[in-house]
């Protein structure tokens, strides 16, 4: 059984920049939730961002991009085991299962609608897919059942505190951990970003869709995580983690941050 350690509560007051973050930085960050997260706005309105979300990844080719750095981290299991936490739209476990012809994949949200919406399409009925609930803190497995947990595009909801849990689950239930998040932006890119996201979803999106998306978006590039946020994350989770950042996944889409968590053997 994988020793869990108790998270210092403390880290609940991390900045989004990591301890080290700068007087700008510590105050462009929010804890507004996204649309996605709340419970007072309706579903609808949640799977029109879940719709841009996966639009902008097919038309970016992120969900290529992020299946392949994740098959690289299992290159050397003949049948690899991998679980997908916060799939939204679950194209990127579709893309790993294309890719590698006997990877199998559990595919997982803590939304219920989501999930249903999943299973309701071709990963429904995959012989190499399993679809469920999962939240991240509590995830229903044993040690060691995956070798591989991915988390894309979705670890900055989680508040300091939950992420740390995330963490220390995510390596109980798997050998590694990989998080491919947004990457944290320089208070001058922030400033720029509505702008930039009004023009991008207005080309790309349907109107309707526009200030669920920009919404979503803003609030998602303030609550974006540094690296040295995620180190300190992992070490809160377990002080022994291994934390390794991952060299910037090429292509088009927003700036991103990959890292992988382990424990020590």
């Amino acid at each position: 059984m994988t020793e869990i350690h108790a998270i210092d509560p403390e880290i609940a007051g991390m900045p989004r920049g990591g301890w080290d973050a700068s007087w700008l930085d510590r105050r462009l960050q929010t804890d507004e939730l996204e649309y996605l997260d709340r419970d007072d706005v309706s579903d609808e309105v949640k799977q029109k961002v879940v719709t841009m979300l996966d639009r902008m990844g097919e038309l970016t080719h992120q969900h290529d991009t992020f299946a392949r750095v994740a098959l690289d981290l299992v290159s050397d299991i003949p049948d690899p085991r991998i679980l997908e936490l916060g799939a939204g739209h679950g194209k990127l476990s579709a893309k790993i299962l294309e890719l590698h012809p006997t990877a199998t994949v559990t595919v997982s949200d803590v939304n219920p609608n989501s999930v249903a919406n999943i299973a309701g399409g071709p990963l429904g009925s995959h012989p190499r897919a399993r679809i469920q609930v999962v939240d991240a803190t509590d995830i229903d497995s044993q040690d060691d059942t995956y070798d591989l947990v991915v988390f894309a595009l979705a670890f900055h909801h989680l508040p300091p505190l939950i992420a740390s849990r995330a963490i220390a689950e995510a390596t109980r239930v798997g050998t590694r951990f990989l998080v491919v998040d947004l990457r944290r932006l320089s208070p001058v890119e922030l400033a720029l970003t509505p702008l930039q996201m009004v023009s991008v979803n207005l080309v790309f999106q349907p109107l309707s869709s526009l200030w669920p998306c920009v919404h979503d978006g803003f609030i998602s590039a303030l609550r974006a995580y540094s690296i040295s946020a995620l180190t300190t994350l992992g070490q809160a989770a377990d002080p022994d983690m291994s934390v390794t950042v991952l060299p910037k996944p090429a292509g088009y889409g927003p700036p991103v941050n990959a890292v992988v968590f382990s424990r020590q053997p």
